[in-house]
Formats: C-alpha cells, structure tokens, sequence
C-alpha cells in the first residue's frame, strides 16, 4: 500500500518523555515540528514516525499504549513505514515533504515500555525522517509515499 493517513501528530516539550497527542502541527523545513524537544536543525532524526499496526502489536503484549507513548511525531495507519528504505519520500497533508533516514533505534535508558514488557518497537519499528518541505500536518491528513531519493 502506498497510502495511508495520519492517526496523530504528537509533540513533547521534554526529552525522555511521552509525546502529547495535538490536533495539527506546523513542520518546519529541516528543523523538525514547532515546539517539540527533538526538533533541531541539521540533524537527521528531525521528526519520528510510527505504524499504528506497531503500536497494536504492544497492545497485544498487554500494555495500554497509544499515540504519542513511544515519543512519536506522528502516528501513522495504512502503511508498514519500518519496511520502506531510507531516502523514501512521504508526503504528508499537502504541504509537507518528509524524508526516511533511519529506522529503528536503540530505546534509551529507563525506557518504561521495555521495563514492563521486557521488550518495544522502537528499536526495530520506529521511523525517523528529516523535513524537506515544511508546512502544516492535521490529524486526519493522508499520507502517500511521494518516490525514493
């Protein structure tokens, strides 16, 4: 499938933590999303990305997770996003242009989710993209790979 949809946009003003489920977020151009603690410019892992199917295998372990629980960006349906290479191109809403640099990343310590089920998607199924076209993502927006770099 080469569509899906954003579940969530989620931001955090702290790193470490939980992300909080907002309705819209403006992206800025390789910077990241307005307002959260992992935006920075330069750096590759600008925004994080995760499948809503990730989230609901967690859920299958017997944890109660949801959007935003795994300090994502956006939450995604409709798309295997740790299956797609880097350098793929995701349009997301109109206006913004997100680019896949890495997949999966080592859990920082004290990860609460691997605490309690000894195991989490992250490392394995988290998605981590930089911002080639800024602009404003709302929850409900599709999502479209938009070709490889």
């Amino acid at each position: 499938m080469t569509k899906g949809e954003v579940v969530a946009v989620c931001h955090s003003d702290q790193k470490g933590t939980r992300k909080a489920p907002i309705s819209s977020g403006v992206f800025i151009e390789d910077y990241g999303l307005s307002g959260d603690a992992h935006a920075e410019k330069g750096i590759r892992r600008q925004v994080s990305l995760l499948a809503e199917a990730s989230i609901e295998k967690m859920k299958k372990l017997g944890i109660e997770v949801g959007a935003g629980d795994f300090a994502e960006n956006l939450t995604i349906s409709g798309l295997e996003l740790h299956h797609l290479p880097p350098g793929t191109r995701l349009r997301a809403g109109s206006e913004v242009l997100l680019e896949i640099t890495q997949i999966g990343k080592a859990c920082h310590k004290g990860c609460a989710i691997f605490a309690q089920v000894g195991t989490c998607i992250m490392p394995k199924e988290g998605v981590f993209a930089r911002v080639i076209q800024g602009g404003v993502v709302n929850a409900g927006d599709p999502v479209e790979i938009a070709g490889q770099v």
